[in-house]
């Protein structure tokens, strides 16, 4: 994958373009499916999670992944459900302001982790009502797999 960079505003921009109409569990098959597609066809060794009001939906561990990218996809997860908003986007918030995350917010390493990687799953008119979490390639390529399949899934 060639390079990618990411401002504020173009996460913004993604978050309010790539919301679903409804999302049930056929829903996060689908997505996830076409997740994990498109990291095979990359050849990229990815976890892929997609929860739903904190239920675990669809989960897949491609090959090269281990513990450690399970650990990643949960404390990237907690990011976006504490803040509604993708984890590459706080992280970039903080450095704007000249500070850490996990020290500007006063949030533990352990539970918390502001890299690229998860995206919260919006519904119009309900909001965030989850998270997409993506891990095992570098931060940005994380987040630019979810946004490439959403557009493609939601015909944008």
């Amino acid at each position: 994958m060639s390079a990618v960079s990411f401002t504020s505003e173009e996460i913004l921009a993604q978050e309010a373009e790539l919301q679903f109409e409804q999302f049930d569990t056929d829903t996060a098959w689908e997505v996830g499916s076409a997740l994990r597609a498109e990291a095979v066809k990359r050849k990229a060794g990815v976890v892929i999670a997609i929860s739903r009001n904190g239920q675990l939906l669809f989960y897949s561990a491609l090959a090269g992944t281990s513990q450690d990218n399970a650990e990643w996809v949960r404390r990237k997860s907690a990011v976006t459900n504490r803040f509604q908003h993708a984890s590459l986007y706080m992280r970039l918030k903080a450095e704007a302001g000249g500070a850490d995350f996990n020290t500007k917010y006063y949030l533990s390493t352990d539970d918390y982790l502001a890299h690229g990687g998860c995206f919260p799953l919006g519904v119009r008119g309900a909001g965030v009502i989850g998270t997409i979490t993506v891990s095992g390639l570098p931060q940005l390529e994380d987040h630019a797999l979810i946004v490439d399949v959403l557009r493609s899934y939601l015909k944008k």
